[in-house]
């Protein structure tokens, strides 16, 4: 899997980061060619007290080539240029990643893991 994910700093205020976020960012990204799940984080904290992220939300598609044809579509281009001023004003960071997962037993041995 490739993963997109964009973390969202902590701001004064909230409400027009949220309503960013799910007018915008989540609408536009639920309409990206080959996407084939999306996750929200909503941070709480860190060891140690607050964190300065509010929240990441990650993307995942099939390939590193079906992430970049998804961000050269139409619709990856408009979500594009709605993050920038949010990275600009460095209100957001960003990274892709290679991603795999682990299915993990009780006892912490792994049963099946995804090849990175």
């Amino acid at each position: 899997m490739f993963q997109f994910t964009t973390i969202y700093y902590r701001v004064d205020d909230e409400e027009t980061l949220e309503t960013f976020f799910s007018s915008t960012h989540l609408q536009l990204a639920e309409k990206l060619p080959g996407l084939v799940k999306s996750e929200v984080s909503r941070i709480m904290g860190q060891p140690g007290g607050e964190s300065r992220f509010h929240m990441a939300y990650s993307l995942y598609f099939a390939t590193s080539q079906s992430f970049y044809q998804s961000i050269g579509s139409e619709t990856g281009v408009e979500l594009m240029q709605a993050l920038m001023p949010w990275a600009e004003a460095r209100l957001i960071t960003w990274y892709y990643a290679e991603s795999f997962e682990e299915v993990v037993k009780k006892r912490g041995h792994v049963v099946s893991m995804d090849p990175p």
